[in-house]
């Protein structure tokens, strides 16, 4: 990829991640930024591609890159399961009046999305050291972040765009990916979602991947 591309990608077979230079500025990092803001968004993405080596395809191959089983039936079949839960959750959003995502089509995308922030969540939390993060501009650290991930994903483009992405696209369109929130519990508890507010999930359909 160009250095001037907004883009990152995991390539499985030379067990390789690559971040060209674009994306390291606003609105995925900026080094004067407190560490929510970066851990919710560039490291949300950093974990996302090192999560794409066990999603549904990354999975299939080894630590040497090479395409082989290497699951323990069990493990496979429960993580085949969380796979089919996201894809369901993923479904159910409607782009437009009467087209829906397709799950299944979006499934690597989604899994390296939870598996990332939550990887990114548990990373930003440990960066604290035990210490609580100081409110800035009256939110919290963990608002901060989970804000910092939904602003990453802000997208405007026309239906008929929309449509196309849709359709053909492996990834959710980006207000779709900001949705990912809904899965981590810490969401809800940043932001007091309780039942029966809009994006609220109950406990047990919120998919945890890895």
């Amino acid at each position: 990829m160009p250095p001037q591309l907004v883009n990152a990608v995991n390539l499985p077979v030379q067990n390789a991640l690559n971040f060209p230079a674009a994306i390291l500025q606003r609105p995925f990092f900026d080094p004067k930024a407190d560490p929510a803001f970066n851990y919710g968004a560039i490291g949300s993405v950093i974990g996302h591609e090192i999560s794409h080596s066990f999603d549904n395809n990354g999975a299939l191959f080894d630590s040497t890159g090479a395409l082989r089983n290497w699951w323990t039936p069990a493990d496979f079949k429960r993580f085949q399961q969380a796979g089919d839960a996201l894809a369901a959750q993923y479904d159910e959003y409607e782009a437009l009046p009467g087209l829906h995502l397709n799950g299944k089509l979006t499934l690597g995308e989604n899994i390296a999305d939870v598996a990332g922030l939550a990887a990114a969540y548990d990373a930003y939390k440990h960066s604290l050291g035990g210490k609580e993060a100081q409110a800035i501009d009256g939110y919290s650290g963990d608002q901060r972040f989970f804000i910092a991930y939904a602003q990453a994903w802000a997208t405007k483009m026309r239906d008929e765009q929309l449509r196309q992405r849709v359709l053909t696209d492996g990834h959710a369109p980006g207000q779709f990916r900001a949705l990912t929130v809904r899965n981590l519990d810490p969401w809800y508890t940043a932001f007091d979602v309780k039942e029966g507010e809009k994006l609220y999930l109950a406990p047990d359909k919120r998919v945890k991947v890895w």
